[in-house]
């Protein structure tokens, strides 16, 4: 009974802090979809506005795409790992096996990604959906597997060949995707069309347009790795208060790594000239500079849930807003085209106010799930998500 009661509080703790994780990662996405107006780059003049205000735009701009931008998603996706092994690991440990209705999962994953694109063309459950067949592929690989096959995907193998090719052979060139096309047409409908107009190009030149983005910007390797370490987090204990340690040589390896990465990407366009290397070589060092930064935010939120007593509040009163982050995922994309699109309100705000919107979206999405999470185990689309996952 004691090691019964000592591992079920070791696992209450771990989810504890994951959920914390989830509320900081869905709370930066927020303030990054608000100041994109969803991704509907329309803003109003702003010859007309003041110096300051010029300023703060571009400070906030800049601090939050330098803090969160590529970061807040990444912990968003090892989280998913991290999902994927609890679960897994509950249907082992009761002699099951999950891998195939973590497939049907995975297909309930992609009709709620495809709602969730109806208002929002950049949504990334369907990528999740996607791509999140590699955990069922390499579940039951061994450790020192999955370290090398996260690792490989993590060093963005694409891009490595191309540099290599065109290295090789100056006249490669990289075969590039014609997406301007789809952005153009979702742009057109959200400043000018109607909602019917809106799902219809949202659900095909919206979906095909942020595909590409991702294939394009190594973010289907980069999302593969980062779920494949989640679940090895997850295999090894390592949201454990114990395991702090461990973080504390990731804080340190990341705070080496992403300083000189982080100053490379923008000296590269100075030394290389030849575009088929420079594109795959500045995707590759951007995408390590996210992942270390992205590492130091993890870091942190750790030891300030475990070490820092006031930080450690704040972080714990994050989790009922972490245990809704699907709901709380899905209806801020539906909140934010309702403010911005043409089928809604169509507010013309600058960067600064936008930002306001987003901590306003969030204050309501948090008092609700407050009220929720005291009532119910799980929010609306989890506990739905949930009933269709063993609807069989």
């Amino acid at each position: 009974m004691k090691n019964l009661t000592l591992k079920t509080n070791t696992r209450h703790a771990r989810i504890d802090v994951a959920d914390a994780l989830r509320g900081f990662a869905v709370f930066a996405i927020i303030l990054l979809h608000s100041i994109e107006h969803f991704n509907f780059y329309s803003f109003p003049d702003t010859s007309t506005q003041s110096v300051w205000l010029n300023f703060t735009d571009k400070a906030i701009w800049d601090g939050l795409f330098f803090a969160f931008g590529g970061k807040a998603y990444a912990i968003f996706a090892l989280l998913f790992g991290f999902s994927f092994f609890i679960q897994h690991d509950n249907q082992r440990l009761r002699g099951n096996d999950f891998r195939l209705r973590f497939c049907w999962r995975l297909l309930l994953l992609f009709v709620i990604g495809n709602i969730n694109a109806c208002f929002y063309t950049a949504e990334v459950l369907v990528l999740y959906a996607l791509v999140g067949f590699v955990l069922v592929v390499t579940c039951r690989f061994s450790t020192k597997a999955l370290v090398v096959i996260g690792t490989v995907c993590m060093l963005q193998p694409l891009c490595l060949y191309q540099i290599m090719r065109a290295l090789i052979s100056p006249e490669y060139e990289i075969m590039k995707i014609n997406s301007a096309p789809f952005w153009a047409a979702t742009f057109a409908v959200q400043a000018g069309g109607d909602f019917i107009e809106t799902v219809k190009v949202n659900l095909w030149e919206g979906q095909l347009a942020s595909l590409a983005w991702a294939w394009e910007n190594g973010r289907i390797f980069q999302t593969a790795g980062l779920f494949i370490f989640g679940m090895l987090i997850g295999r090894q204990g390592w949201f454990r208060r114990e395991h702090l340690s461990k973080w504390g040589i990731v804080l340190a390896v990341a705070l080496v790594c992403f300083f000189p990465l982080h100053g490379l990407t923008g000296m590269l366009k100075d030394y290389i000239t030849n575009p088929n290397i420079l594109q795959p070589l500045k995707i590759l060092v951007s995408s390590l500079s996210k992942l270390a930064f992205m590492a130091i935010l993890l870091c942190g939120v750790l030891f300030g849930f475990y070490k820092t007593n006031r930080v450690s509040k704040l972080l714990h009163a994050l989790i009922p807003y972490g245990k809704m982050s699907m709901t709380n995922y899905v209806t801020q994309g539906i909140i934010g085209s309702a403010l911005f699109y043409h089928w809604g309100l169509f507010l013309q705000l600058g960067i600064t106010a936008s930002v306001f919107i987003g901590v306003a979206i969030f204050a309501v999405q948090y008092v609700f799930c407050r009220f929720w999470v005291g009532r119910h185990n799980h929010g609306p689309l989890e506990f739905v998500w949930k009933k269709l996952t063993w609807i069989w």
